[in-house]
């Protein structure tokens, strides 16, 4: 998390993005797409769910993934807002189109997520929210995420983290670090 606030800031600068075509970036690794990715939290124990076939990316069902979030679209622009005020407009609309959340919480930015090793990876750059819940009144709004359900770090980190998607694995794995 050292200098992330710096690297973040850079990213988001309005001249340092662009839109592109979104099924020619899917399969283009010259360009990566900024993924909005929140963690979900509340005391010792992570949301998480497995992505159902409503979902988006192919590549990603049915794996659990404790990261909440998608692709930043034309009309987080609404309103003029570009760079980073378009960037967090993405973060709000996606969380409240995924999730219906009935309490308080405070988020933010802990990390970024770079993964070559795989095509979802080549062509998505993360940006890790850090989303720390009041209580665990939580549910889903979407097909796509199934099972919504709470685990300890130490879940994810034991008998769960076969099933987790990389993403998901990767900071559950920063997660116990913490701990």
């Amino acid at each position: 998390t050292d200098g992330v606030d710096d690297v973040v800031a850079a990213l988001l600068d309005e001249k340092a993005n662009f839109f592109l075509d979104r099924a020619a970036a899917e399969d283009d690794p010259s360009h990566k797409q900024l993924i909005p990715y929140c963690i979900f939290k509340c005391g010792d124990r992570v949301l998480h769910y497995t992505r159902g076939k409503a979902g988006g990316e192919n590549r990603l069902h049915a794996k659990i993934s404790v990261g909440v979030g998608g692709h930043i679209n034309p009309v987080d622009m609404g309103e003029g807002r570009k760079g980073a005020a378009a960037y967090y407009a993405a973060v709000q609309r996606e969380i409240d189109e995924e999730l219906e959340i009935g309490c308080d919480y405070e988020m933010r930015i802990v990390g970024l997520l770079n993964d070559d090793s795989n095509p979802v990876g080549q062509v998505h750059l993360g940006v890790v929210h850090l989303v720390e819940l009041e209580s665990e009144e939580v549910s889903s709004r979407e097909d796509a995420l199934t099972d919504l359900s709470w685990a300890t770090v130490a879940e994810l980190n034991g008998g769960l983290f076969e099933r987790l998607e990389t993403w998901s694995a990767f900071c559950a794995k920063w997660l116990g670090e913490q701990s």
